[in-house]
């Protein structure tokens, strides 16, 4: 299985079905399975990240592209052969999801999320260094994107860079910027 994960608004949904398609795989979203089995709030959208976890469980075909935010909290290790981190520069992040409706708080939570790679860092830490790697959506389009994550799924790719947002951002002025929302 591989897996692809990253912070809301990197690109999961739009990058994983072609992924899928081109491998010739299921493509299986992590927030349809928690929906379909009655485990995500309907008011808030938190999911039961353990009973979500518990009922997975070998439920998840070997032969799929598995997709969402929380696959480092839901999937186990031994389930996936490799695992894709899509990440997004957190300036053109902060549009995406502006442009997707959020609400302030959530473009908030969000842009720092990706800022400091809590889902990337997680990721590594619940796949490993070998299983993992990342790639940045910020100026590609989903196809190419797309081809990027497939050729990690077919290859064995040399270790990959991390991706460290934080350089980019090196000053008070520039955080403030960067986390400031306007309604």
């Amino acid at each position: 299985m591989l897996g692809i994960t990253g912070t809301p608004g990197t690109g999961k949904k739009s990058i994983a079905p072609i992924v899928a398609d081109r491998l010739r795989m299921k493509c299986l979203s992590l927030n349809e399975l928690a929906r379909s089995r009655g485990l995500m709030s309907r008011n808030s959208g938190a999911v039961d990240t353990q009973e979500l976890r518990a009922r997975l469980r070998g439920d998840l075909p070997k032969n799929a592209v598995v997709h969402g935010h929380l696959l480092p909290y839901v999937v186990p290790s031994s389930a996936v052969s490799k695992v894709v981190v899509l990440r997004c520069e957190p300036g053109a992040l902060k549009e995406r999801l502006r442009l997707r409706g959020y609400g302030r708080q959530k473009i908030v939570e969000n842009v720092e999320a990706e800022l400091i790679g809590v889902v990337s860092s997680d990721a590594f830490d619940s796949y490993g260094r070998a299983k993992t790697w990342e790639v940045d959506t910020t100026r590609a389009s989903p196809a190419d994107a797309a081809n990027l994550v497939v050729e990690i799924a077919v290859s064995k790719p040399r270790e990959a860079r991390r991706i460290d947002w934080t350089l980019d951002y090196d000053s008070g002025a520039k955080l403030k910027l960067l986390l400031s929302t306007v309604e």
